[in-house]
């Protein structure tokens, strides 16, 4: 089959590539559809490593997945050839003391597509645990299955913030994770979230999707904007969706006194916070690691109509193009959320 491989640092190759995968009695094969490009698969692309995770070798990129199954192995119940899946791309070893514990996500062993040294799904076909496959409804696209793994991190932030009805949220980032995360708040309960960011295109498209105010930081003041929504109290949640050193650094203004602040996105050095301050509001932080037992629950919501994420597909290549693909997600226009790459009839 051909593959995207990720060489080094900047330099794919389009190539063959023979897996030698067998479908075992509990696993499915899987022939892909769509596969979105994610901010950690550009991390590989433009550094050869994110955070710990660092490329020896070759790469098979690609982790947000679509596909139709192929192949169903003697044990699997409830999928068949031709069920139109989407794919947990996260494999724990199910003796480790943190799957017991239910917490498979923080599975030290966990074989995690696209990151080193597991290749990714950037490739014709994959065989995947039947455990972790979930089908989609007959009303979601291919497209919007292979949005599924970064809505379920919006969904898993979400449920960390422990919303209650009426909550007002603030979201720093408008990228995919910021908006995924913007429209689990909503729909988790948050009357109305404040959308942060420095691209005015990004806050365009998102600001027709509900209760969200977005502001430009470039050209407001967001601390201002937040207290003058909120009557002077502040925002319930923070959500930091950026990693940026820059928006951490003042994380604490906006909050609310007791309020909650869960950090999603990976900043690329230590974060200096100032916990004087964060005391004096007892403020409550939270971290999260990718997700746990949400795949179902965003279908759920997908399926419903609650949640519609047509309009973040705003790029989509064919495989053949998959170098391209890549090379725009690199250097975006600033209207582009999120890229996908389709493979070839």
């Amino acid at each position: 089959m051909k593959a995207l491989f990720l060489d080094r640092k900047e330099v794919l190759s389009l190539r063959d590539y023979d897996p030698l995968e067998t479908v075992g009695p509990d696993d499915v094969r899987i022939k892909i559809h769509t596969v979105g490009i994610c901010g950690s698969d550009l991390h590989y692309y433009r550094h050869g490593q994110v955070g710990r995770y660092l490329m020896k070798d070759p790469l098979i990129l690609g982790h947000e997945a679509s596909g139709t199954v192929a192949e169903v192995g003697s044990h699997v119940a409830g999928l068949q050839p031709g069920d139109r899946v989407c794919m947990e791309p996260g494999v724990p070893d199910p003796q480790s003391k943190a799957t017991r514990l239910g917490m498979y996500n923080l599975d030290p062993h966990v074989r995690f597509w696209s990151v080193p040294p597991y290749h990714g799904v950037l490739r014709e076909t994959v065989v995947h645990p039947a455990a972790f496959v979930f089908k989609l409804p007959d009303n979601i696209s291919f497209g919007e299955g292979a949005l599924v793994e970064p809505l379920a991190i919006g969904m898993y932030a979400a449920q960390k913030a422990e919303i209650k009805p009426g909550d007002v949220a603030l979201v720093m980032g408008a990228g995919t994770i910021g908006t995924v995360t913007t429209l689990s708040a909503l729909a988790g309960g948050c009357s109305q979230v404040i959308l942060a960011d420095i691209v005015q295109e990004r806050l365009d498209l998102v600001s027709g999707f509900g209760p969200i105010v977005p502001v430009n930081v470039k050209e407001q003041n967001l601390v201002d904007v937040v207290f003058d929504l909120t009557g002077g109290w502040g925002a319930d949640i923070i959500f930091e969706a950026t990693g940026s050193l820059a928006s951490a650094s003042k994380i604490f203004d906006p909050l609310c006194p007791g309020g909650r602040i869960i950090w999603i996105g990976l900043p690329a050095e230590a974060v200096p916070l100032d916990l004087a301050y964060a005391t004096t509001k007892e403020a409550r932080i939270y971290t999260i690691m990718r997700y746990a037992h949400i795949f179902p629950r965003a279908l759920a919501l997908m399926g419903s109509g609650k949640v519609d994420l047509k309009p973040l597909i705003t790029d989509v290549y064919p495989f053949s193009q998959s170098i391209e693909a890549f090379a725009y997600a690199n250097n975006p226009r600033p209207a582009s959320v999120k890229v996908q790459i389709v493979m070839d009839a």
